[in-house]
């Protein structure tokens, strides 16, 4: 009996550890995609072309933990946010999976000097500010609509205390990824150049689109099962 009882146990830690692995890996892919942080790297290359290394630091880190929070609140609120808009899961789903396949598209005709959501005007008046950590480089340019919807979505098929965990995790960890790549843009851009940062970001593109259409798919599915 205590053989059979501890063979139960093993497997149960083993089911949500396994659990716990497969959320961490599945959201850790789709938020990259969607926030590519490699397409954000002209756009903050130059903004911070006239800082100092220790500045540009800085901007990097407080970029990455804005884009933490932004997405920590929607992934945790975004649920009562739904309910009080009388909003269901699958118009969610398709919404975000639109709002995800066309940022996609937008990758894949990528252009370095644009980025979305900024005008020239702002672009003009955002170089002139001292901090640019929070807008437009936490959002909207890698916090977007398209990673809210889809951390809201998530949330809802994924609330059990160990893929909280998980997702929770993968939230930090894309966000140190964030800071990583941001902290090392200037560089980056040296080597890969203008063409190798594109050909990254419609590769990133291609997946996103695939990310998008993938949620759309499910949400139609799920609608028809209920009918």
């Amino acid at each position: 009996m205590f053989v059979s009882l501890s063979l139960s146990k093993i497997n149960f830690i083993s089911h949500k550890m396994e659990v716990f692995f497969n959320t961490f890996l599945v959201l850790l892919g789709a938020l990259f995609s969607v926030l590519n942080p490699f397409g954000a790297i002209p756009f903050f290359v130059g903004l911070t072309q006239d800082y100092e290394k220790a500045e540009r630091s800085r901007v990097a880190l407080w970029t990455a933990i804005n884009v933490c929070i932004i997405l920590l609140i929607a992934f945790f609120v975004g649920e009562y946010v739904l309910r009080f808009f009388g909003i269901t899961i699958p118009a969610l789903r398709i919404a975000g999976g639109i709002l995800i396949a066309s940022s996609g598209f937008g990758l894949l005709n990528a252009n370095p000097k644009k980025r979305k959501g900024i005008s020239k005007e702002v672009e003009e008046d955002l170089a002139n500010r001292n901090s640019i950590a929070l807008t437009p480089l936490a959002m909207p340019m890698l916090a977007g609509p398209g990673s809210i919807s889809l951390l809201i979505a998530f949330y809802q098929e994924h609330n059990q205390v160990n893929e909280i965990f998980a997702s929770s995790l993968s939230i930090v960890v894309v966000s140190l990824f964030i800071f990583l790549i941001l902290r090392s843009a200037h560089y980056l851009s040296k080597y890969l150049g203008a063409s190798g940062i594109v050909a990254i970001s419609r590769i990133v593109g291609f997946l996103t689109v695939a990310i998008g259409i993938q949620y759309i798919i499910s949400s139609v599915l799920s609608i028809i099962r209920g009918i």
